[in-house]
């Protein structure tokens, strides 16, 4: 039986009434606090939207508020700010901050796991229809109390509340086999990654060759690159550029293509790397994206940003690329890392850190070992690569698996847009 059959079914001919999230549902507010109310320890946890996430630091109060300003294991969350969505808060007792909704559904007619998958539903919409600014989204609770949503059958509440008790029953069996299978594969993905740094680290640690270890200063010269702003970028016809931010989200070991263009107009006052140039950070949130290097391989100059750096050298770009990927190469650079507001390179004491010159006394034998890894490593990248945009593509099926049946499931007939 299709989704559509089965909803036909369900539904056996009831009513759908779509009512604003307002009327159906209360969203309470969380507290806003001072920085100087944020304390290192006591009686509260402060669940702040990044604790949804990967932040697990935390602040602490000991305020006692009135209870709807506390949320407890259960509980229906809704970050309305940044990364904005529902949640289903799963922990002990805490203080919920500002930039977080507390959803209560009205009991008689609304399930609170319905509401959830509701919003969970139209999460992308709102995005799309209600984030302002690009750094910092959010909607208000005006907007969100206006919202549409779907009840089965309000007039009569234990027919509507068994109805959506079973379409729950369905998505939370969708969601354990996804959230099943995307564990497998991202587990099987962290392997493979760590498998290619393994190899490429004992084959970089050159044991028993003949090798000298030089200082990036001795092997090369570094250029800094010149300030551009978000306003310069254009879709064509423009300079093409490396910006900072793309060296760990967005390229690899080496790459020839641009990702990026800034005004024409800029030509004069940008500062521009060569082919064969290893171009590197020198800001990140972590110890690893600060330094981050790809080599620059396309066939003509590129402009770099103010917060990137290129070595020039004669060296094998990608020889020296692969070796500032290196566990010893990062545990070395994170001397001279200035671990401020945000992680800053030191770009003296970062010319000090060693790689291996396979052959120093003999160019031509030297650059052909330094092919010889290359090429090697390369294959194992690949396959690495070629895995990880295997895996990664099919965890994003079996999401987009999910929001398809999720979606049917939800389709009930319209009397506006949600």
């Amino acid at each position: 039986m299709n989704q559509i059959s089965f909803m036909k079914k369900l539904l056996d001919g009831v009513e759908v009434e779509w009512k604003a999230l307002g009327d159906v549902s209360q969203f309470i507010n969380g507290r806003a606090y001072k920085k100087t109310e944020l304390l290192n320890e006591g009686k509260y946890p402060v669940l702040r939207v990044g604790n949804f996430f990967t932040n697990d630091s935390w602040y602490y109060s000991n305020l006692e508020l009135n209870d709807d300003k506390y949320c407890d294991n259960g509980d229906l969350l809704y970050a309305w700010s940044a990364s904005f969505g529902p949640r289903i808060w799963e922990g002990s007792k805490v203080i919920y901050h500002y930039h977080i909704w507390k959803v209560v559904p009205n009991e008689n007619l609304l399930l609170k796991k319905f509401l959830f998958y509701l919003l969970e539903w139209d999460t992308k919409a709102l995005k799309e229809e209600q984030a302002t600014g690009s750094t910092m989204l959010h909607i208000s609770k005006g907007a969100i109390e206006k919202r549409l949503i779907p009840i089965p059958c309000p007039e009569n509440p234990k027919k509507s509340l068994a109805i959506q008790a079973e379409i729950v029953r369905i998505l939370d069996k969708f969601t354990e086999l996804t959230t099943e299978l995307t564990t497998e594969l991202t587990t099987e993905l962290n392997a493979r990654k760590k498998q290619f740094n393994y190899y490429r680290d004992e084959l970089l640690s050159f044991k028993n060759s003949e090798v000298e270890w030089k200082s990036l200063g001795e092997i090369g010269d570094f250029i800094r690159g010149k300030r551009f702003t978000k306003a310069d970028y254009v879709e064509s016809d423009g300079i093409k550029v490396i910006h900072y931010g793309e060296i760990y989200t967005q390229y690899g070991t080496s790459t020839s293509q641009a990702q990026s263009q800034v005004r024409a107009e800029l030509a004069e006052s940008l500062r521009y790397v060569e082919p064969g140039d290893v171009v590197f950070t020198d800001v990140g949130e972590t110890v690893e994206e600060v330094g981050k290097a790809v080599a620059w391989l396309g066939s003509e100059k590129i402009a770099i940003h103010d917060h990137c750096y290129a070595l020039r050298h004669s060296m094998n770009p990608k020889f020296v690329s692969y070796c500032m990927q290196t566990a010893n190469f990062v545990a070395a650079k994170a001397k001279y890392i200035a671990r401020t507001k945000i992680n800053t390179l030191l770009i003296k004491g970062f010319s000090r850190v060693q790689i291996p010159v396979p052959y120093p006394n003999d160019p031509e034998k030297s650059l052909a070992e330094q092919e010889r890894i290359v090429t090697i490593l390369d294959k194992f990248e690949i396959l690495t690569t070629s895995i990880n945009e295997g895996l990664p593509r099919e965890i994003k099926l079996r999401q987009q698996q999910y929001e398809y049946y999720r979606d049917l499931l939800l389709s009930f007939p319209r009397q506006g847009a949600l």
